[in-house]
């Protein structure tokens, strides 16, 4: 198809790995490094393998010596808030820190594109629950910094000539790929749907719900819910705007409506035909009531046109996906 090759971090995981296999269907050219710290070698369904770290200057001057790149698509990351805010180096170092290596190392081999996995978090909690992309950036625990801090080198290296960029901003994302080919499994996942799904299929005994008295139609935090495979078409709808000339930009992923706890545990019992064992606990520091992508620039910028936003789908393909690993399914790296 006449591309160079698309270094992939971080593809053995949950989004990456989404992703990796939209690109290999579409036929391009994939090299994927990944330390498998929390990914699965068997999640990587395209291209060549390399383990080992984004951080590593030395693998990675081999790796773009030895292959012509010009797009690095970047989700190698620690994602976790709770542990963001208990050992917040740990999240400077692997999110932040690596990634300086990794831009310097592509820049220096002539990168011309970058995809940029970034998140919601870098908002905080924006007045009014909504978040457009100026809306002001304040994040309020060391994931959401983290990520910021590598959207400002993004910024700054594309404004000296580096490479232009797309940063994605996720919302919340789930589900799974609708085949069942590959899916969610993450240890120790701490988003909603997946751990709602765990304790549909008996792997948790309870759901929490953190906070009812929130001011929402039903009392519980309302969440932008986005599938993850419309926001892997996100990602190569990314590549082709910047393969076509566009400027760098930073883009919301979410649908711009929100589903409250209740309505998304609702849904997770409707689709495993029994209710779940709920227990309501008291707000958590830090949570918004609300928490929905302004999301217009996406679609207009990118022709973004999602196929899943609909919760019962998402849950549905996320509860298949958990019914494989708990099955002892091989191929559902049911180990997870």
């Amino acid at each position: 198809m006449g591309n160079k090759k698309i270094l992939l971090t971080g593809g053995a995981g949950y989004i990456g790995s989404h992703v990796l296999r939209q690109l290999g269907q579409q036929g391009e050219d994939v090299i994927t490094l990944d330390n498998l710290s929390t990914g699965f070698r068997e999640a990587v369904s395209t291209g060549e393998l390399i383990i080992g770290d984004t951080g590593d200057a030395d693998l990675l001057e081999s790796i773009f010596a030895a292959h012509d790149i010009d797009t690095v698509m970047h989700f190698a990351a620690h994602t976790v808030v709770p542990e963001s805010v208990a050992d917040p180096l740990k999240y400077y170092r692997n999110n932040t820190s690596n990634s300086r290596t990794l831009l310097e190392v592509a820049n220096r081999h002539g990168v011309q594109h970058v995809v940029f996995s970034s998140t919601a978090a870098v908002y905080g909690l924006p007045a009014g629950g909504k978040a457009a992309e100026d809306t002001p950036t304040a994040p309020i625990n060391p994931y959401g910094t983290s990520k910021l801090m590598t959207e400002w080198m993004l910024r700054d290296l594309a404004n000296a000539g580096g490479p232009r960029y797309v940063a994605l901003r996720y919302f919340n994302v789930a589900g799974c790929e609708p085949t069942g080919s590959i899916g969610q499994s993450t240890p120790l996942a701490t988003l909603l749907v997946k751990v709602a799904c765990e304790v549909a299929v008996g792997k948790r005994p309870h759901v929490s719900i953190y906070g009812t008295d929130y001011p929402t139609p039903d009392g519980t935090g309302l969440r932008d819910y986005i599938h993850v495979e419309d926001l892997a078409t996100a990602h190569r709808n990314a590549l082709d705007y910047l393969r076509n000339g566009g400027e760098s930009t930073i883009l919301n992923c979410g649908y711009g409506h929100g589903y409250s706890v209740r309505e998304v545990l609702e849904a997770v019992g409707r689709a495993n035909g029994a209710p779940l064992k709920v227990i309501e606990d008291e707000r958590r520091a830090g949570d918004p009531p609300e928490l929905v992508a302004v999301a217009e620039q996406i679609r207009a910028k990118l022709g973004w046109t999602p196929r899943f936003d609909d919760l019962d789908t998402i849950v549905k393909t996320s509860l298949a996906w958990e019914r494989k690993i708990a099955a002892g399914d091989p191929t559902a790296y049911w180990a997870a």
